[in-house]
């Protein structure tokens, strides 16, 4: 069954990503980058090396909606992050985010939104974080104005200044912060290539995506590469687009 739920998987998402020319969800997005402060707990807290020691990283950040509705709808928003170098060796984290609640279900079912910054983004399934399953989401710091989920919007409010979010881990039915994001201006994609955000492929021994659903999605990421043609992502985690013509 679970081999049929692959390929079915697969099948769908390259499909969808062939006649898209583009990834088979977050089609179109804005790319920013920032940092990451991890304050560390001092007492292994987490029981993860990641976050129980002190730094300060740079990351990339994909911000898109999801679906890829016209600007003016709500529509489910994404916030992929790649946290570079995050085991000290030259191995990227990434961290896939959805427009969530924040409450006990609803931090595991995605939520259009128009305000792009009214509430938490959340990886919906569970992480295994040092031996226990955690949900992670980041929680923004609200400007004084709403913002769109329009691609405009966000590339504008990117603009306006540094947004902030606090990265958070659910511990019962509260939320325990972890890390600081601060995001700077946005800047164009690459014309030749599409940055490829993978939470199965990119992560750490004690901290990584768990749950059922961990089965069908690197198929249907797999799926998606396939559809666009692009390759593999490399370990910085970038697809390739090949010439035109050759997909």
């Amino acid at each position: 069954m679970s081999k049929a739920l692959d390929r079915a998987a697969h099948h769908i998402a390259r499909r969808v990503a062939a006649r898209r020319s583009a990834p088979a969800l977050h089609p179109h997005g804005v790319l920013c980058t920032g940092t990451l402060d991890v304050p560390g707990s001092g007492e292994r807290r987490w029981s993860v090396d990641w976050l129980d020691r002190p730094a300060t990283y740079d990351v990339t950040v994909r911000w898109s909606r999801a679906l890829g509705l016209p600007g003016r709808l709500p529509d489910g928003l994404g916030l992929a992050l790649r946290v570079l170098d995050a085991d000290g060796s030259g191995t990227p984290l990434d961290l896939l985010l959805t427009s969530s609640a924040g409450g006990r279900l609803g931090r595991h079912l995605p939520l259009p939104r128009w305000d792009a910054l009214s509430g938490p983004y959340s990886t919906l399934v569970a992480y295994r974080v040092g031996g226990r399953d955690r949900v992670l989401a980041a929680f923004p710091h609200r400007p004084a104005r709403p913002v769109g989920p329009g691609l405009p919007a966000l590339r504008g409010a990117l603009a306006h200044g540094s947004l902030r979010f606090d990265l958070r881990a659910a511990v019962g039915g509260s939320w325990r912060t972890f890390a600081t994001l601060t995001l700077g201006p946005a800047h164009p994609l690459p014309p030749d290539s599409t940055p490829s955000y993978d939470p199965y492929l990119h992560t750490l021994p004690d901290l990584h995506p768990t749950g059922w659903l961990s089965a069908l999605r690197p198929a249907a990421y797999s799926g998606s590469r396939a559809g666009r043609g692009a390759e593999e992502p490399d370990a910085a985690g970038v697809s390739v687009r090949p010439p035109s013509g050759t997909r």
